[in-house]
């Protein structure tokens, strides 16, 4: 079964839907992307709490690893997606 097949029949929100779409699209190879909210909620014309409701919908589905990356100084960064 393919990914799209797999996240269609988890009858998730479209929003999780839609998002995971668009962080599959832009993972490398390994699953692997690092959009900030802000940019997702741009680009998809979503608001950031949309955005925020989708990833969470994906976590808890297990569709999606998150980690948090820091700068040198110890502030936050980007997180790092993982689509599965």
């Amino acid at each position: 079964m393919s990914y799209f097949q797999t996240i269609y029949a988890a009858e998730l929100p479209h929003r999780a839907v839609v998002v995971y779409m668009y962080l599959r699209d832009r993972s490398n190879w390994e699953g692997a992307c690092w959009p900030s909210i802000g940019t997702i909620a741009r680009e998809l014309r979503l608001s950031r709490s949309t955005v925020q409701r989708a990833l969470n919908d994906l976590y808890r589905a297990g569709f999606l690893e998150k980690q948090n990356r820091r700068r040198p100084n110890g502030s936050l960064t980007s997180n790092l997606f993982t689509v599965k």
